[in-house]
């Protein structure tokens, strides 16, 4: 094996350590996530996952790097194809209510905001906190251009909008399974579809 071709392999060895962490992560959260049973799943010995990740929280927050470009890539990059303004914020809440459904089983950066919020600024609670930051800026983000666009008032509160539309996803991931998947789709979009005529023009 050439020096040219011996990253390609820790790479690809790499995602596939992510991959089976993400299945295991969806199941028992972050701090469920052992060395052990990942590196049996992949069929590797403990060492050989830590010569990828050097800690057990280095593994986590790679994690998190990588779900949370996985969920970026499913939601935004079909939704920016829509041109600016409602259709494209519908498209981004659309895209995002097919994640809870794909994820009803569990979704790694919700329960990583349940497992995080409370707990002392270690850098998994700042990494989850960036993430979420970000994620909101994105439908601030949308709302912005909606504006622009002449479909919502000038005087729209884009903080406060965001925050409702992020409530309403929230109760989606909530009741997905618990409830049913279609019906708590319906009333999410229920409330989506009111709550964004309220600030119609």
């Amino acid at each position: 094996m050439n020096a040219a071709t011996t990253p390609s392999k820790g790479a690809t060895t790499r995602e596939l350590i992510l991959d089976h962490a993400y299945e295991l992560a969806r199941q028992d959260g972050l701090e469920g996530l052992s060395i052990g049973a990942l590196a049996l799943g992949v069929g590797m010995s403990k060492s050989g996952v830590f010569a990828h990740f050097g800690s057990r929280e280095d593994l986590q927050l790679a994690l998190l790097n990588a779900t949370t470009k996985r969920f970026f890539d499913f939601v935004m990059l079909p939704a920016i194809k829509q041109p600016r303004g409602i259709k494209r914020l519908r498209a981004i809440l659309e895209r995002w209510t097919e994640w809870a459904r794909i994820h009803q089983s569990g979704c790694v950066l919700i329960s990583a905001v349940v497992e995080y919020d409370g707990r002392d600024d270690s850098p998994l609670r700042q990494r989850v906190k960036a993430q979420q930051t970000d994620w909101r800026n994105e439908l601030k983000r949308a709302i912005s251009l909606s504006i622009d666009a002449g479909e919502l008032r000038d005087d729209t509160d884009t903080d406060q909008l965001a925050f409702e539309i992020y409530a309403l996803m929230l109760a989606l991931h909530h009741d997905a399974s618990l409830f049913h998947f279609d019906e708590a789709r319906r009333r999410t979009w229920a409330g989506i579809d009111r709550l964004l005529a309220s600030y119609q023009p």
